[in-house]
């Protein structure tokens, strides 16, 4: 059945007119003589593509490795920060007692040499105070000693020096 040209949308059912039989054989040919060769190339980029995919699967692998080792390393520097921390942490507290320490010993000896430097002005004081008095006391006597100082005084005090020398019995 023919439709005659400009009529419209039609399909052609003649086998010889339309060369199904010519592109059946073409494709029949074209599949064996290139078969062989499609059928290689696609085996040749199968293997390749399996090829990739076992690479990348083995890439993979020694990343999850490298990735667990990493993470395993983290976590020791962690613990070793954590554990340098408090070690730190002890150690600037142990300081900070000795300090404090030290400097109540340093004001307990500031203390003690206030003390000492007091006694030992107070004693400078009254030494002096003590001289003083002592040497006024003297000045004293001896004045009173320089006006009553005559001859019947001296004769008064040797008599009474030799009357208890000639009493002394030893």
């Amino acid at each position: 059945m023919s439709l005659p040209t400009g009529e419209g949308f039609g399909l052609n059912d003649n086998i010889l007119e339309t060369n199904v039989i010519n592109l059946a054989v073409v494709v029949g040919v074209v599949v064996f003589f290139v078969g062989k060769n499609l059928t290689s190339i696609l085996e040749n980029r199968q293997e390749t593509i399996l090829n990739n995919l076992r690479e990348a699967d083995q890439r993979a692998s020694e990343a999850r490795e490298k990735f667990n080792k990493a993470k395993e390393q983290l976590e020791l520097a962690e613990q070793k920060a954590k554990q340098i921390r408090s070690e730190g942490l002890l150690k600037a507290t142990t300081e900070k007692n000795n300090c404090l320490t030290q400097y109540e010993q340093d004001l307990a000896r500031l203390d003690e040499y206030k003390q000492e430097t007091l006694q030992f002005y107070q004693q400078k004081v009254f030494s002096q105070l003590y001289v003083s008095l002592v040497s006024k006391a003297l000045q004293k006597v001896k004045q009173k000693f320089d006006k009553r100082l005559d001859n019947q005084f001296h004769i008064t005090v040797n008599n009474f020096f030799i009357a208890r020398f000639t009493e002394y019995n030893p």
